[in-house]
């Protein structure tokens, strides 16, 4: 195995689906008191979303609320509840062509913008003959961290690869 590339910074977002995001609003707006901050629809990825903040500043973490904008097509975005983690790194192009290098499958669709604006890929929750390695049933978000993340979050990138 290769040296990695990149570095993993923080958690940047948890997606929660469910066959009407107007049921999760109740408990993570209503009563544990989380911010809308954005909104987001896409009939590719048939999903109808609300962006929600955890915290504040770089190491807040986003809460996106989904469902799905047809509940017969796919994906199926309420379909696991828990639909995906998303993490920071501060250098997707490298992560992901390394991971895939090391036998990671991908999801279909490369690297792209995501709803809240930043470039995204995901870690395919299964595995296939090509790429043995995948997120073992987890959907598996990879963000390109924006530079007051990376230098909020991140370390000295030597020291970390002097430990491997």
């Amino acid at each position: 195995m290769s040296t990695r590339p990149f570095q993993v910074l923080g958690l940047q977002q948890i997606a929660i689906g469910h066959a009407n995001k107007e049921s999760l609003k109740t408990l993570w707006v209503d009563l544990l008191g989380l911010p809308i901050t954005g909104h987001f629809e896409s009939e590719r990825e048939n999903v109808l979303e609300d962006i929600l903040q955890l915290g504040t500043g770089p190491s807040c973490v986003e809460v996106d609320l989904m469902q799905p904008l047809n509940p017969l097509a796919k994906p199926a975005v309420d379909q696991t509840p828990l639909n995906h983690i998303g993490l920071w790194v501060d250098d997707l192009p490298k992560a992901m062509s390394w991971l895939m290098a090391q036998g990671v499958r991908m999801a279909p669709g490369g690297i792209r913008r995501g709803a809240s604006g930043f470039d995204i890929c995901f870690i395919h929750p299964k595995s296939s003959d090509e790429y043995p390695l995948s997120g073992l049933g987890v959907l598996i978000e990879l963000v390109q961290a924006p530079q007051a993340v990376i230098e909020a979050l991140g370390s000295d990138l030597s020291i970390d690869r002097a430990l491997l």
